[in-house]
């Protein structure tokens, strides 16, 4: 079956299932071929807490934060300004452990020198970027 053939009934009858398509087609295989539980692949989880610098810095008007959880927490990414004061909170949440990739939109923010802080846990980590209008 190619993969953009539309599946509208699914049965298993004995060691097979069967799928009826959209163009009045049946697709057998065996149960034995289908994959029924896939393993998290804990290789690629990162093993450090990590910031990485902004991309492109300076900017305007967006640029790209990628951050590494190596477990599980609760996560506060928020942006400030020269005096401290908090111009936006990209995360607030729990989130699994991985890679992740935020994109800041400081369209309504002036030029500056503004700061990002990362806190996850016991990791906290703060970066300067740049917006150049």
């Amino acid at each position: 079956m190619s993969t953009n053939t539309s599946v509208y009934s699914l049965a298993v009858s004995g060691s097979n299932l069967f799928a009826g398509t959209g163009n009045g087609g049946v697709w057998r295989r065996p149960l034995s071929e289908i994959i029924t539980d896939v393993e998290n692949d804990r290789n690629n989880l990162p093993t450090n807490f990590a910031l990485e610098q902004n991309y492109p810095n300076p900017f305007n008007p967006s640029t790209t934060i990628k951050y590494d959880l190596p477990k599980e927490g609760f996560v506060t990414l928020k942006v400030y300004d020269m005096l401290g004061r908090e111009v936006a909170t990209l995360v607030n949440k729990e989130q699994s452990a991985g890679r992740y990739i935020i994109t800041f939109d400081a369209s309504g923010l002036a030029s500056g020198i503004y700061f990002y802080r990362i806190s996850a846990g016991k990791f906290l980590q703060t970066k300067k970027l740049i917006l150049l209008r």
